[in-house]
This record gives C-alpha cells, sequence and structure tokens, in this order.
C-alpha cells in the first residue's frame, strides 16, 4: 500500500514539474480563462485527457514503435507547428472586445476548449516524446507493481498534477479579466497568438534539423 502511495506521489511529481513548463496548453488555458473564467482550466485538462487516453491505447496496441519512429517525429512536428501557427493568428485576430457574460454564458457551454485541450496535446511533439519515452516507463512500472491498479494510480497522480496547476492558472486569470480593461485584454490574447505562433515556428525547425 505505501509503495502504491508513493508510487502515485512520484507521478505527481513528475508531472508537476512537466505542467509548469510554458506550452501550448498553457498558452490555451489562458486565453479561454480570459473568455470562460475558471472552468476552462479543467475542460482543458479534460480535453488533454482524451488526447493521452488515445495515445496510450496506440501505446498498449504496440503502436509505440511507430509513435517514437523518425517518420512519424517528422509528420507530427510539421503538422503540430502549422496547428499551432494556425491558431495563434486566430487568438490574435480574435476582436478586441471583452465578452459579455451573454457570450461567456454561451461560449460555456461549448467544447471549444476541451477541443483546445485535446489540439494543443497532440499538435505538440513532445507529449508523444513524453509518452514514448516516460510514459511508457511509468505503466510498465505500475504494471510490475501493481497490474492494473499499478497503472491507475499512475494516472491518477499525473492527472492531479494536470488539473491541480491548470485549474489555478484559470482560477486567477479569471479573476483578473474582472479588472482588466479592453486595452490590457487584447495584449494578453494578442501575445498568447504570438507564443503560440513562434512555438509552431520552433516545432518545424526542429524537424527540419532532424531530417
Amino acid at each position: 500500500m505505501i509503495e502504491i502511495l508513493l508510487f502515485a506521489l512520484t507521478a505527481f511529481a513528475v508531472g508537476f514539474s512537466g505542467s509548469l513548463v510554458p506550452g501550448p496548453m498553457l498558452t490555451v488555458t489562458i486565453r479561454d480563462s480570459l473568455k470562460k473564467g475558471f472552468k476552462a482550466g479543467p475542460l482543458v485538462v479534460l480535453g488533454h485527457i482524451a488526447a493521452e487516453l488515445v495515445l496510450v491505447a496506440l501505446i498498449l496496441a504496440g503502436f509505440s514503435w511507430l509513435i517514437g519512429s523518425k517518420t512519424a517525429s517528422i509528420f507530427i512536428g510539421v503538422f503540430g507547428g502549422f496547428t499551432l501557427m494556425l491558431m495563434g493568428f486566430q487568438t490574435v485576430r480574435s476582436p478586441a472586445e471583452l465578452p459579455t457574460n451573454s457570450e461567456v454564458e454561451e461560449s460555456s457551454q461549448s467544447y471549444g476548449s476541451i477541443l483546445g485541450g485535446f489540439i494543443s496535446s497532440v499538435s505538440n511533439p513532445y507529449f508523444f516524446i513524453w509518452w514514448a519515452t516516460i510514459g511508457c516507463a511509468f505503466i510498465s512500472k505500475g504494471l510490475e507493481l501493481a497490474g492494473i491498479l499499478g497503472v491507475l494510480t499512475f494516472f491518477v497522480g499525473h492527472w492531479a498534477s494536470d488539473l491541480g496547476w491548470y485549474s489555478f492558472v484559470s482560477f486567477f486569470t479569471g479573476k483578473g479579466s474582472e479588472v482588466i480593461n479592453k486595452h490590457h485584454y487584447k495584449l494578453i490574447m494578442t501575445a498568447c497568438g504570438i507564443f503560440l505562433i513562434f512555438l509552431g515556428i520552433y516545432f518545424i525547425l526542429s524537424t527540419e534539423k532532424a531530417i
């Protein structure tokens, strides 16, 4: 029992250290939190979890060799880079007007943040690299430790770190959106968009160097 608990804490610590690194998912969380408030964080994480479940299913089905291959890395890097650039352009071109209460209510009922969490995950090449290496190692250790229970323990710890951090970011971003003006809102959205664009360019250039 103690080993299971320590394993969960280790998964939480490793997942938390990864969550703290700025990336497309963090940018999407900040962007959506300005419009939807606190609930954007958990919704983005839900989309991220969906992407992880799909990837883990592929790994367990025996496709880990494909995910970690050079061909897959090139495709993911280029496709993901252009996807992030597109998301960045859309964010930069978003209206400068702060969303009204009715718009916030309407957008909160959509699946935009869940889809954003999914896309920002699968468009990030390091997402696949992490799961093809560290993720696989944790799954293998979990199976060795306690079978399916060990794997579930890893996911609980890993997802708890994601949910905790992005909910924290979303809460304070949402609180800030209550006091910022239109000018500040546009600056933040532009900064988020530019960051996504440069991140996309970086992924594409990194892929070209690996060819």
